[in-house]
C-alpha cells in the first residue's frame, strides 16, 4: 500500500480518519453507523482518486448507510438520493470503470473527455431528475427542501460524471460536499451529535478537491502516454 500511494495520500486519509473519529468522540456521533459510514466514505474518495474501481465499491456501501442515516433526520431527500440514485448508480459507475482500465491496469481506469453531446444530455437530464426529485421531496415533507434539492442535482451530476469517467466528477462531488455541510450544518442547530457528520463532509471536501487535482495530472499522463 505504501507503494500503491503517495506520502500526501497518506496524510491525507490518516488526518481525514483521525479528525472524523475525534469529532465522533467529542461531539458523542450520531450512532456506530455514522462513524463507520464516515470512514468507509472518506477510504473510498482515496481510491477514487486514484482512478481505482475498488473506490466506486466502497461508495455503494457508504450510499446504503448514509441513505439510512438520513432517514433517521427525516431527510428523505438525501436517503432517497443516495440509496435510490448514488447507489444505483456507483454500481454502473464500477462496471464502467472495469470495463475501461489504463492498458490493462485494472488499478487505474481510462480517462475519458466529455463530447459536447454528452454535455447536452447531461445537461437536460439533469433538469429532468431535479424537477422530479422536487416533486417527491415535497411529497414527503422533506426538512429543508431547497438545499436537498440542490443536493439532488449535484449528486446526480457527480454519479453521472463518475460513469462516463471525467475528472469534474470530484468537482461535481466537490459542490455537493458544499451543500451536505449546509444541511447537516441546520441539523446540528439542534443535535449536536450532527457535527460529526459536518467533519465528515469537510473532509470529503478536501478528498475531492485533491481527486480533481490528481485525476487532472491522470489525463495529462495517459494523453501524453498515448
Amino acid at each position: 500500500m505504501k507503494k500503491y500511494f503517495s506520502a500526501l495520500e497518506i496524510m491525507l486519509w490518516c488526518v481525514s480518519i483521525a479528525l472524523i473519529i475525534a469529532s465522533f468522540v467529542i461531539f458523542g456521533g450520531n450512532g456506530i453507523l455514522t462513524l463507520v459510514a464516515s470512514i468507509i466514505g472518506v477510504t473510498s474518495l482515496i481510491f477514487n482518486a486514484k482512478g481505482n474501481p475498488i473506490g466506486q465499491a466502497l461508495m455503494v456501501i457508504f450510499s446504503i448507510l448514509y441513505g439510512i442515516i438520513s432517514f433517521t433526520f427525516s431527510y428523505y431527500g438525501e436517503m432517497v438520493t443516495y440509496a435510490g440514485m448514488t447507489a444505483p448508480m456507483a454500481v454502473f459507475a464500477l462496471i464502467a470503470w472495469l470495463r475501461n482500465p489504463y492498458n490493462g491496469n485494472k488499478s487505474e481506469v481510462r480517462v475519458n473527455r466529455l463530447k459536447k453531446k454528452d454535455i447536452v444530455f447531461m445537461t437536460a437530464l439533469t433538469a429532468i431528475v431535479t424537477l422530479l426529485f422536487y416533486f417527491i421531496l415535497d411529497f414527503f415533507h422533506t426538512a429543508n427542501i431547497i438545499p436537498s434539492t440542490i443536493s439532488v442535482t449535484t449528486s446526480f451530476l457527480a454519479v453521472y460524471l463518475t460513469y462516463k469517467r471525467s475528472p469534474f466528477f470530484a468537482i461535481a462531488y466537490a459542490a455537493n460536499d458544499i451543500v451536505l455541510i449546509v444541511l447537516w450544518a441546520m441539523a446540528a442547530v439542534t443535535n449536536t451529535s450532527y457535527i460529526s457528520v459536518i467533519v465528515c463532509f469537510s473532509m470529503f471536501l478536501v478528498n475531492d478537491i485533491y481527486g480533481f487535482v490528481n485525476w487532472s495530472e491522470m489525463q495529462k499522463r495517459q494523453a501524453n502516454k498515448k
